[in-house]
């Protein structure tokens, strides 16, 4: 029997997991690793502690797998996006802390782009708004504040990518300088509709165009796994961005079909097939994961705190002792007392797009315990997906029919209930929810010849449960228009 082995680098965590050719999760490991906040707004991680929890977890699922390493058919990798490393070419040493996604000290360079007028061409060109989000702008920051990077990179000794490409790097000993287009999509300098780098977005951020890696199909045979690491020489089959990694797992390969991604954030995509056309109500466009040398594009929209909010919940309000315990303490209560959640702590994302707004949490009285606290912190995911997909059937033209799920978060019935009672559509849960993961495995197996087509991979997917809406759609437009006054206020802040 053939196996593929998905490395998972997430943003709290890195996972490795081995599936067998039906899709089934055979072993799996992971490490969390350590999250710096050198600043208020700033988020880094450290490249090389990324690295070898996510070693350490291929070797930890592989062993637990008790398979040979030559019994891999292909590898896949899924990362968190827009992250950004820079490293030197001759030693692998990151030059800097990775800049993460959730970062927001970019803002600055942000507003002086907008300024500048280059907000259409950055719509038209990459489907993408300008924001510190993307990892352009964390580039020129990175090249701008350390010391004598600018004039490394213009002589060509450093590289960037994102996780995906520093994991591609050091699984092959710094043979592989790639990417696929998926995350190339994310940084805000790849022009999707022509497939490559585009030379006036490098001009605009001074970027150099030596530091960016070759950019590739998400299903291919990039080229194979130092035979210390793991065992064995192993093929690199498979590279995509976690989101449209996930899509890819949830076999949404067709236009009109939608999954969301319940994480440290949460990631609705839809896929549009090869329309690509910029968003007209606050979504981004996006490459999807692209099996062949067909371009294939998606609708998205990004939620900065999502899952996020229960770790807030946990270290910082110290309401639970350990995430999981959320579900109960918010189920205690019948509803949320009237008290709205909204999690701004890195300004909000998608269709708002405020960076300066800051969390706050409204309706508190005397009555109010941390239980309603917990539940509107749960509902506030799920009030900020519902106005992802308000904005994504808007843009589409046509009503989306139902959501499929994944993430860790999606596992909780409690959330998964009130998300259908918003959205008024079924919210279908599959077996598998490690989706993010079976994404990379399929695009690897794809391009190692496990897999025929995605037509085969469709058969593999299969329902766990389906949530049907029970509100009434009065009652769920009154929380809706409520959520959205919190949001006012918090965009008042």
């Amino acid at each position: 029997m053939s196996y593929l082995l998905a490395l998972d680098q997430g943003t709290s965590s890195s996972r490795s997991i081995v599936f067998d050719a039906a899709g089934r999760v055979v072993s799996m490991a992971q490490r969390e690793f350590r999250q710096i906040f050198p600043q208020p707004g700033w988020v880094e991680h450290d490249p090389v502690e990324i690295w070898s929890t996510q070693l350490a977890t291929a070797r930890e699922a592989l062993a637990a797998a008790r398979i040979d390493a030559r019994a891999i058919a292909g590898v896949g990798i899924t990362n968190q996006r827009e992250t950004t490393v820079i490293w030197e070419r001759a030693s692998g040493r990151p030059i800097h802390n990775a800049i993460v996604w959730q970062d927001r000290r970019t803002e600055p360079i942000c507003r002086q782009l907008r300024e500048s007028g280059l907000a259409t061409t950055v719509a038209e060109r990459t489907g993408l708004v300008i924001d510190a989000y993307f990892s352009g702008t964390k580039i020129r920051w990175l090249l701008d504040h350390v010391p004598a990077a600018r004039e490394a990179a213009r002589r060509g000794e450093l590289a960037f990518g994102t996780i995906d490409s520093w994991l591609a790097w050091q699984l092959t000993g710094g043979r592989l300088h790639v990417t696929d287009v998926s995350n190339a999509s994310r940084t805000m300098l790849y022009d999707i509709r022509r497939g490559c780098w585009d030379d006036e977005l490098l001009a605009a951020l001074d970027v150099p165009v030596s530091l960016l890696p070759e950019v590739l199909a998400s299903s291919h045979r990039f080229g194979e796994t130092d035979t210390t690491l793991l065992g064995a020489a192993l093929p690199i089959g498979g590279i995509a961005g976690d989101q449209q990694a996930a899509l890819f797992g949830q076999a949404c390969f067709e236009a009109g079909m939608a999954k969301n991604t319940y994480g440290t954030g949460c990631f609705m995509l839809m896929h549009t097939g090869s329309r690509f056309e910029p968003s007209c109500n606050g979504l981004v466009a996006t490459a999807a994961a692209q099996p062949g040398d067909a371009k294939q594009y998606a609708l998205e929209g990004s939620v900065f705190i999502g899952g996020a909010v229960v770790q807030w919940l946990r270290d910082g309000l110290r309401a639970i002792e350990k995430s999981s315990d959320v579900e109960a303490l918010a189920a205690s209560v019948p509803d949320s007392g009237g008290v709205v959640f909204v999690p701004a702590f890195t300004g909000l994302g998608a269709p708002y797009w405020q960076p300066d707004a800051r969390g706050t949490i409204t309706g508190l009285s005397r009555g109010s315990t941390v239980a309603h606290v917990a539940r509107a912190a749960l509902e506030s995911i799920a009030f900020q997906s519902a106005a992802l997909l308000a904005a994504m059937g808007r843009d589409a033209g046509a009503p989306i029919t139902e959501l499929r799920v994944d993430g860790g978060a999606c596992a909780n019935d409690l959330l998964m209930q009130f998300q259908a009672d918003l959205l008024g559509i079924p919210v279908v849960r599959p077996k598998v929810i490690e989706t993010t993961a079976l994404g990379a495995a399929y695009l690897a197996g794809l391009a190692c010849g496990v897999y025929r087509s995605t037509d085969e991979l469709s058969g593999l997917w299969l329902v766990d449960r389906r949530f049907v809406p029970t509100m009434s759609r009065d009652r769920a437009q009154a929380l809706i228009q409520g959520w959205e006054r919190a949001v006012r206020q918090a965009i008042a802040a």
